[in-house]
């Protein structure tokens, strides 16, 4: 579909701004697939990209994925949150059409509630939202959570098929919003992240979950994602933790290799009825 028609179509169905900000670099390449947008609620925003299909079309359904980018691509040129796993979703638009969402963090917010430690290596971080205690999420995750209910209103929304992955910060914001929005995601893929492992006790039991972590990451450590899958076992539908040997904070590049990234993600369902491989 010529990119106009679909930018058009985007408008009509979306009805949400386009804007393009005046200091913006200039897409290149795969980049200028993604339609550069900004979401406003309750008097905020928040400039995002959008994918859509590459024969899209509203009489059908899509799968809808947020990707939730790390703390070094925040800001607000709308364009710093495709470098990772942006390229991924455009090269395999064919065999796996979908709907999907780059959300862009303010510089000074975070995707989850986290007290952080990053006076030495390796960082330490404490979070303190357990899944059922009154901790407010940040402003960056109340805007993706807004994000995500209005565009699962769209009737293009296939709602059994909602995803959410990220990496480092956008990995802890993952496994936030699985706890704040536990009847929405049918499947998640958090890599390198942390959150205090009682929050899993707040997600829905269909979940799949994956999660990928480096073995020498000094940054976010692997023993906080362990704990995670560790208190997951037994509680959601599917929990599988890989880890990669002489890996450290950047096991996104290995994660987003892997032959199965999307298709096992696609395969998904809020309400499975076949179990997926087991580790």
């Amino acid at each position: 579909m010529d990119k106009r028609i679909r930018e058009l179509i985007a408008v009509g169905l979306l009805a949400l701004c386009l804007v393009t900000p005046l200091n913006a670099a200039p897409d290149t390449g795969w980049q200028q697939q993604y339609l550069k947008r900004t979401f406003y609620w309750r008097g905020h925003t928040m400039p995002y990209r959008l994918l859509l299909p590459a024969h899209f079309d509203e009489t059908k359904q899509y799968p809808l994925v947020v990707f939730l980018h790390g703390a070094g691509e925040r800001g607000s040129d709308n364009t710093r949150q495709l470098i990772n796993g942006g390229q991924l979703f455009v090269q395999q638009q064919s065999r796996f059409p979908a709907v999907v969402v780059f959300p862009q963090a303010p510089r000074d917010d975070y995707w989850a509630v986290v007290k952080a430690d990053r006076s030495s290596l390796p960082y330490r971080f404490d979070y303190p939202y357990t899944g059922t205690n009154e901790v407010a999420p940040t402003g960056a995750l109340q805007g993706v959570m807004a994000l995500t209910d209005r565009l699962i209103e769209k009737r293009f929304i296939d709602n059994s098929r909602v995803y959410v992955a990220g990496l480092s910060m956008g990995g802890m914001g993952t496994l936030e919003l699985l706890a704040r929005q536990p009847d929405t995601f049918a499947a998640a893929i958090a890599i390198c992240p942390g959150a205090n492992p009682a929050i899993v006790n707040a997600y829905r039991e269909s979940l799949s979950l994956r999660i990928y972590h480096g073995a020498d990451d000094d940054i976010v450590v692997p023993a906080l994602s362990a704990a995670v899958a560790n208190a997951a076992q037994g509680k959601i539908h599917y929990i599988k933790r890989k880890v990669y040997p002489a890996t450290n904070h950047n096991s996104w590049d290995k994660a987003l290799s892997e032959e199965d990234f999307l298709s096992w993600l696609m395969a998904q369902s809020l309400h499975p009825s076949v179990v997926p491989e087991r580790p």
